[in-house]
């Protein structure tokens, strides 16, 4: 089973836009909570990120990995492919 991924942005945030593109890329299902002007969804957001207010903001398996620059070093890593194939907890 795949891990579930969800992702809060806003549509014209290009962090957004490179973060979805490389999880499409990969061939990743996600949900996107896009948030543009939404103040009690990015209330939400920042409740489960640990205070972080920018955006994107991703979680796998309900665990927050970060933004966008984290998201990439993880692939960077080689740690990224392994947390998107596990159904379990970061």
């Amino acid at each position: 089973m795949a891990a579930k991924v969800e992702i809060y942005t806003w549509m014209t945030c290009p962090f957004c836009i490179r973060a979805k593109n490389l999880l499409k890329k990969k061939g990743v299902e996600f949900v996107e909570y896009s948030i543009d002007g939404d103040e009690a969804a990015r209330d939400k957001m920042s409740q489960r990120a640990n205070g972080r207010r920018s955006l994107p903001q991703i979680f796998i398996n309900d665990v927050h990995v970060g933004g966008c620059d984290d998201v990439h070093a993880l692939e960077a890593q080689g740690k990224l492919d392994n947390l998107l194939a596990s159904s379990n907890s970061v």
